[in-house]
């Protein structure tokens, strides 16, 4: 029993720290695909969101998320604030391992849904109304909805099924992201002037591309994620003390590591067939939204299986971003919207295609409660936060970069 209680613990432990190092992926893939001129800003924010986060979830997310027994039907838990507050260590029941350990691979998740709003609203919202949002979104947006599923809530009660977060975790803060990218606007310069609308809905404008400074940070911040999701996914499932667990983490591995190659082998070919480049932006975002996709239920498909959805959610990716940047003018410079977003709701709905357990109607009820949850509250926030502080970045500091003004340090000076 000790044993298998330290061996626990131990394999959460290992596998949080891989999530914590999905951190540094999120920075340098942020950090890569935005302007020289916006790099130190978008790393102080990766650094500062992750701490905060880190705090709020300790101060009362945590108990928040996993209030034990309440009510059936019940949608926001009390707010608890007592496990900051002690050392004492529990085991939690019936998994066999400390709750510290637990809280410590939570705790990072948390982080993780903030890191996808930083990328979506790069190089033009202002800093300090940004570390307000994370605020927010770590003490509650998040928390409450994670009760929902993770924490015995409505969803967990009416069926709804998410191994390791597709929906929890990338969803949520893809939802925040959108609200947040569609309140603040386009940086500046994205587009041109609107000479009317497609459809009689979408405006017409010319779209301009603006590239990142450096693509192999950026490739190599991929990497660092897809290294991390072993842990994100791996230790989901919470204990490997016995034989059929340890098989079990074996195969999310499996699971994981190829979905994310399907991801990356269907976007490359479907860049190179209709638009003969290999776009490298279009195949990292194939290996995250793979990785996405598989999220939701990486221990039920086969490796083939997993391989196809990786490949799947790659395609619904690419076509997310075309759509978002071309057709709704939604300026997303690093694609987490449509890599944790679209892929999200996908590795959500299509769990019930492995697993005979979950439904299509539980599992579509999980998306629209959880999209709802984060993007009304996100564009509400904002909206009242914009009234006391400008939560965008003006043209003038935009123009001179956020570098300048915010942080006063450049990531890239001439020498």
């Amino acid at each position: 029993m000790e044993i298998g209680y330290a061996l626990n613990t131990l394999y959460m432990l290992i596998t949080a720290a891989l999530v914590m190092w999905m951190a540094a992926g999120f920075t340098m893939l942020e950090a890569g695909l935005v302007r020289r001129k916006n790099t130190a800003e978008i790393v102080t924010k990766n650094i500062g969101l992750y701490s905060i986060a880190c705090f709020m979830y300790l101060l009362c997310g945590y108990m928040v998320m996993y209030p034990g027994d309440v009510p059936a039907g019940t949608i926001v838990p009390a707010y608890d604030f007592s496990f900051g507050s002690t050392t004492a260590d529990t085991v939690v029941d019936g998994y066999g391992y400390s709750e510290s350990a637990d809280f410590f691979f939570q705790v990072v998740f948390v982080a993780t849904a903030c890191s996808i709003v930083s990328g979506a609203v790069a190089e033009r919202m202002n800093q300090w109304p940004f570390f307000a949002l994370v605020v927010f979104i770590a003490a509650f947006i998040y928390p409450v909805q994670g009760f929902w599923n993770w924490g015995g809530g409505f969803l967990k009660q009416a069926g709804y099924s998410d191994f390791a977060g597709s929906g929890t975790v990338h969803l949520i803060g893809a939802a925040c992201a959108l609200a947040a990218a569609i309140f603040i606007g386009p940086r500046l310069g994205k587009y041109g002037k609107v000479s009317g609308k497609r459809y009689g809905l979408f405006p017409v404008a010319e779209t301009k591309k603006l590239y990142g400074a450096n693509i192999p940070i950026a490739a190599l911040g991929t990497f660092v994620l897809w290294l991390g999701w072993f842990g994100f996914n791996g230790g989901s499932q919470l204990a490997i003390q016995d034989v059929e667990n340890a098989n079990a983490v074996a195969q999310v591995f499996l699971n994981t590591n190829m979905a994310a190659a399907g991801g990356v082998i269907s976007c490359l070919v479907v860049a190179r067939v209709f638009f003969k480049k290999t776009n490298i932006i279009y195949a990292l975002n194939g290996a995250i939204s793979g990785l996405v996709s598989i999220t939701a239920d990486p221990l039920s498909p086969s490796g083939y299986e997993a391989t196809l959805i990786g490949a799947v959610g790659g395609l619904i990716c690419y076509g997310a971003l075309v759509v978002f940047e071309q057709f709704f003018k939604v300026d997303d410079p690093v694609g987490a919207i449509s890599a944790h977003g679209a892929a999200g709701i996908f590795g959500v709905m299509v769990v019930p295609f492995t697993n005979a357990e979950a439904t299509f109607g539980s599992q579509l009820y999980g998306v629209v409660s959880i999209v709802l949850w984060g993007f009304v509250l996100t564009y509400a926030f904002l909206f009242l936060l914009n009234l006391v502080a400008p939560v965008r970045a003006s043209d003038e500091i935009q123009k001179k970069g956020l570098d300048a003004e915010e942080i006063g340090v450049e990531a890239y000076p001439e020498f």
